[in-house]
């Protein structure tokens, strides 16, 4: 079944029944076969076929599935065959829904149609206009760097991300548990690529409130303990929430009238400009979404305290006051009102919670760090690592990995090389400091089945204690733009490894119709925000990806607490050319006052331009100069409000930021931060006219005193 039948320059003209959905003019009509023709080929796949042939390929369209496999396309194909499907309807007998293992048993016609969507619409992804996006066994198994439940780039035609996982003999399952066929996979069609599974693709998709909820009701071990917390600080109703009803009205009325047209036009050429597509395009969704690290119920057996028991929630509060995993000087009161934000219990969960979907290989992103090369997607070089709010804010998690650490881990906290001329790596991490390590293999990770949420099961347990703060408090503590919007990471739009063009390039800019980012306003109708995603585009940004306001533009952001009152150096970082405008920036704690923060800085100068003093980037960059100079440069430098940017981030390793004269650091503040407050900026476009009209955005950084002005040691070039 595997070998294709070829005929010579016969033109076969597929022939069925179509709609105005499908543009049959396009259809290949060669001699090999599309996805259809060879599944109706062989009889394997005979009741697939027919399901293929009942089912829509959406809400919106009048088209099959199967007519949608005859036309011109980039797709993948999860075949199943009659075993698969038998086998399936097995188990609906089983679960009570249907009386025997047939399609006609169903007595509900509602209930029929959304099974079959189910069983088919999961086993096809649409890569567009891509013939790099068919995903063949070789793109399969590099997804997520090679990690386990590692979730695919595109959804398939029923919005969901699989996963892909590797058992010990090397077959790859998807969504955890149904086996690809080792034999019959990378069969190449003329409109994509077909591969045979065992099993039907069925996630529960249901809400996280309502996975919860069964176990507590029917007490399941595994999450019990998580549940039951849950229940009782009055989160339930909160987790039930999927998407965004309000803007899914907005992009089924609207479509592609949210999408700014021509963005090239507009913004000038750019290196990841997608070819055919000059449009920036809306997310198609808005969806809700929350990521758990837990402890599971095993670890509360070791601590003496049974999930199941009616007094479970109270030894655990008991527990968390005995073990003293809480913040000292947090005001944290050991009642039974769980579900105030001051009460002991309620404060310890939710710094478990990220208010945000994140699947097992974005956890952290490895895509342009000094070393990596996406040839060798799981060889790690230097540290990688994130800081997010918890659910609620107020309070930061780490998330980090390196090679040494074998492992992503919670608030680890090692001894770097980082000195000038080494090499970044860990040089060692103290037993105390070596964090709590996120098993993402373990079967008890659950990344398909809740709609809105993963659940990570953690090696020890997890709480914001005097120690953490202290301990995250003596970082230079570094955020993407994109990381401070919860809607982008649950949604797919940060670090999208795809290069279709409405990955490539999303408009976010809804100016008093929508505010998609909640950590974000748009204070005019002139500001037009673009993100590139740079997916393999050689740019010294951090993480890759790159965002960009357009026009006279006015842009604000709430930024994520800082771990405790200190003084801090608030940066921005910078890489300057000649489409760039001049920006005023402001900073505070009232978003309605921010006091204006330093001069305007002038986006078409580098560090050479903004230093002056006649130096030469000969005389500034680090060359090949001793460490002495290369510090003394550093301190000029600093003394007119600038760094050089980091030795962490290369054009595809050619070239760090570092080494480049036109990427830098704005030393915007110098002020006492409290993590009691709230902190906004907010960038102001002063540009007379707009023949400069571009806003770069990348990271900005805290950077406490200990670190910037230490006596010790220069704050480090990573």
């Amino acid at each position: 079944m595997r070998k294709l039948i070829l005929t010579l320059s016969t033109i076969v003209f597929i022939i069925c029944s179509c709609t105005e959905d499908i543009d049959t003019s396009a259809r290949y009509v060669f001699t090999e076969y599309t996805v259809a023709s060879y599944l109706e080929a062989h009889s394997d796949y005979s009741q697939y076929v027919e399901l293929m042939k009942l089912v829509p390929v959406s809400g919106r369209s009048k088209s099959s599935v199967y007519q949608l496999m005859t036309a011109r396309g980039n797709y993948t194909c999860f075949a199943l065959t009659n075993e698969a499907i038998d086998a399936y309807l097995q188990e609906l007998v089983e679960q009570g829904l249907i009386s025997e293992p047939s399609w006609d048993a169903f007595t509900d016609s509602t209930k029929l149609d959304s099974v079959r969507k189910v069983v088919v619409q999961n086993t096809i992804i649409d890569g567009e206009d891509m013939e790099s996006q068919r995903y063949t066994i070789s793109l399969i198994t590099s997804i997520g760097n090679g990690k386990e439940n590692a979730e695919f780039p595109l959804p398939n035609i029923y919005d969901h991300k699989l996963t892909a996982s590797k058992s010990k003999s090397d077959t790859i399952y998807l969504d955890k548990d149904c086996p690809m066929d080792p034999i019959n996979c990378d069969i190449p069609v003329i409109n994509g690529v077909i591969h045979q599974i065992h099993k039907v693709i069925a996630p529960k998709d249901e809400s996280c409130a309502r996975y919860l909820q069964n176990i507590l009701d029917k007490k399941i071990e595994g999450y019990l303990m998580l549940a039951k917390a849950v229940q009782a600080c009055g989160l339930l109703d909160t987790l039930s929430k999927v998407r965004d009803e309000a803007y899914e009205a907005l992009y089924q009325a609207e479509g592609e009238n949210l999408d700014m047209k021509d963005y090239v036009a507009k913004s000038g050429a750019d290196m990841s400009s997608t070819a055919g597509d000059p449009d920036a395009h809306a997310p198609e969704h808005r969806k809700y979404g929350f990521t758990f690290f837990s402890e599971t119920d095993e670890f509360w057996q070791s601590q003496g305290i049974d999930p199941a028991a009616s007094d479970a929630v109270e030894k655990l509060q008991e527990w968390i006051v005995t073990n003293k995993m809480y913040l000292s000087d947090g005001g944290y009161v050991a009642d039974t009102n769980y579900k105030s934000p001051k009460n002991m219990l309620h404060q310890w969960l939710v710094y478990h919670i990220l208010p945000m979907r994140i699947p097992a290989n974005k956890l952290v992103h490895h895509c342009n760090e000094l070393g990596y090369s996406y040839s060798s997607p799981n060889k790690y070089t230097i540290p990688v690592m994130e800081w997010y709010p918890v659910y609620g804010g107020g309070r930061l998690l780490k998330i980090y990995e390196s090679p040494e650490s074998q492992g992503i881990y919670l608030n680890r906290f090692p001894v770097r090389n980082d000195g000038i001329k080494e090499d970044g790596h860990e040089r060692y991490c103290a037993p105390d400091k070596v964090g709590i390590h996120i098993e993402t293999n373990s079967d008890m990770a659950i990344v398909t089945d809740i709609a809105n949420a993963c659940i990570y099961p953690i090696d020890k347990p997890l709480a914001y204690t005097d120690v953490t703060r202290d301990d995250l408090g003596k970082e230079r503590i570094r955020f993407d733009l994109f990381s401070l919007f919860p809607e982008a990471i649950t949604n797919g739009i940060r670090r999208a490894d795809s290069p279709l063009g409405k990955w490539q390039h999303v408009f976010v800019s809804l100016y008093n119709r929508y505010n998609y980012f909640d950590n974000m306003t748009i204070m005019n109708n002139e500001t037009h925000l673009i993100h590139y995603n740079g997916y393999k585009t050689a740019w010294a940004n951090y993480s890759g990806d790159e965002d960009k306001a357009f026009g006279q533009f006015d842009i604000r952001f709430r930024l994520p607490p800082v771990p405790k009152r200190n003084t801090y150096e608030f940066r921005y970082k910078l890489l300057a050319t000649a489409a760039r405008g001049i920006v005023q920036v402001y900073f505070g704690n009232d978003p309605d006052k921010l006091p204006v923060a330093g001069i305007p800085i002038n986006m078409t100068h580098g560090v050479v331009l903004t230093f002056g003093e006649s130096a030469t980037w000969g005389d500034l960059n680090d060359g090949s100069k001793d460490e002495d100079e290369i510090v003394d440069i550093d301190h000029k430098l600093r003394n007119h409000g600038l760094m050089k940017a980091t030795k962490h981030e290369t054009e595809m390793n050619t070239s760090t930021a570092r080494s480049k004269e036109n990427c830098c650091r704005h030393i915007i503040v110098r002020q006492t931060l409290d993590p009691s407050e709230t902190y906004y900026v907010r960038f102001k476009s002063v540009q007379p006219d707009l023949s400069r009209p571009e806003l770069y955005l990348d990271y900005f950084e805290y950077c406490p005193k200990e670190i910037y002005d230490s006596p010790e040691r220069p704050e480090d070039i990573w």
